[in-house]
């Protein structure tokens, strides 16, 4: 069985958490990679988000491969950049993790909508997704791009054909993801908040 374009991460959030309980770097930039192709199934509708998500994986990556010892628990890197009062850089990796944490939670919003809103079309999943969660902290700018982009979201049954497996396990996984990542997710925003990161906006 192939299962789901959510099969990948959710076979990778299982080894996010370290014995001791911390959460490992590369594992978690792992899972929000699996998510990509989920992102580009929703097409021009959602290719700020991609590059967005994309972008901040990488920088984050790169800080990782500098020195895998010294940052394989995520929150090293941060810890670094908040000692050396660098956090706030628009380029930190605490930027990075930030928003890409953000638009995780975007995402995980989105597929709830669509597991429990059968009626609903994907550009008002999307739409209400992204005030749920983006919009607060998106400036005029960065909020009317986005909402205009919303609109060229696929036609739901097309997108939710092609994310794969029979619509029962589509059913179940996305109900899994919905879940699973949030915890993950709550636990960056309370790491980032500890150190007083969590209110930067765009």
């Amino acid at each position: 069985m192939e299962g789901t374009v959510f099969t990948p991460s959710l076979e990778g959030m299982n080894h996010v958490k370290s014995e001791e309980g911390h959460m490992q770097t590369k594992p978690f930039l792992d899972v929000c990679k699996n998510v990509l192709p989920v992102i580009e199934k929703l097409g021009t509708a959602l290719a700020l988000v991609k590059s967005d998500v994309g972008g901040n994986i990488s920088r984050l990556e790169n800080k990782y491969s500098a020195n895998p010892t010294k940052y394989h628990t995520l929150y090293a890197m941060i810890n670094e950049e908040v000692d050396a009062k660098t956090a706030k850089g628009s380029s930190s990796c605490t930027n990075g993790l930030l928003w890409l944490t953000r638009a995780m939670d975007f995402l995980v919003e989105l597929f709830r909508n669509l597991k429990e809103h059968v009626d609903w079309t994907m550009t008002q999943a999307c739409t209400e997704a992204y005030n749920k969660t983006l919009k607060k902290w998106h400036g005029w700018v960065a909020s009317t791009t986005f909402t205009t982009a919303m609109k060229f979201a696929p036609e739901r049954k097309k997108f939710m054909e092609i994310m794969g497996g029979s619509s029962d396990d589509l059913d179940a996984d996305i109900q899994k993801f919905c879940t699973i990542f949030p915890l993950l997710l709550e636990e960056n925003h309370k790491f980032l908040a500890s150190v007083g990161m969590d209110d930067l906006k765009a």
